[in-house]
């Protein structure tokens, strides 16, 4: 099973996502959960895609990390 890392955003009006080693792999919903959902199918047909169009999957290269600052 592959991972990636997702970004989620909170804007005054709705919630995004994106997937940065998927570029232009993204959703938008009005909830947290709707968005999540959406983010989840996104990255299954974004990969259906590329396989389709006989491309190599990319690997995961992202990571995150929390930093504190005073």
């Amino acid at each position: 099973m592959t991972q990636y890392i997702v970004v989620y955003e909170r804007t005054p009006r709705s919630y995004g996502a994106y997937v940065p080693d998927l570029p232009g792999c993204v959703a938008v919903g009005k909830t947290r959960k709707e968005v999540e959902q959406l983010i989840r199918k996104a990255i299954a047909l974004h990969i259906e895609a590329i396989k389709e169009d006989g491309l190599p999957v990319p690997e995961p290269s992202a990571w995150a990390d929390l930093v504190e600052v005073a």
